[in-house]
C-alpha cells in the first residue's frame, strides 16, 4: 500500500485543477533506467485493467502490477524548500538511490 501525505494530497487537487485533468488520477510507475537502476514516473491518467487504486486525502493514485512490487509502503510526499520544490516518494525498499533522488536500487 501507498500513502499520500496532506502536502503530496493538496499539491496534486492543485495540479488536476490547473490541469483540466478532473477525473484522473496520479499514476506512479516504476521503469528500468535512471543512474541507479529504475526510475519513477508520474503522469495523470486514468485506471488500467490490473491497476491498483488507492484512494487517500481526496486523491486518487494508480500503481500497475509490477511497479507495485517496488513500491509497497512507500510514502509520497511534497517538499518545497530552498533546494527546488517536487513530489518526493519516500520508498523503504530502496537499497540505494543517486544523488538526484530520482532513482534508486532495488
Amino acid at each position: 500500500m501507498l500513502t499520500v501525505t496532506e502536502a503530496a494530497a493538496a499539491k496534486l487537487k492543485d495540479l488536476i485543477s490547473r490541469e483540466g485533468a478532473e477525473g484522473q488520477a496520479l499514476r506512479v510507475r516504476v521503469r528500468g533506467g535512471g543512474c541507479s537502476g529504475y526510475e519513477y514516473q508520474l503522469a495523470f491518467d486514468t485506471p488500467q485493467e490490473g491497476d491498483e487504486v488507492i484512494e487517500q486525502r481526496g486523491v486518487k493514485v494508480l500503481v500497475d502490477p509490477k511497479s507495485l512490487l517496488f513500491l509497497t509502503g512507500t510514502e509520497i510526499d511534497f517538499e518545497d524548500g530552498l533546494t527546488g520544490a517536487g513530489f518526493a516518494l519516500k520508498n523503504p525498499n530502496s537499497k540505494g538511490s543517486c544523488g538526484c533522488g530520482q532513482s534508486f536500487q532495488a
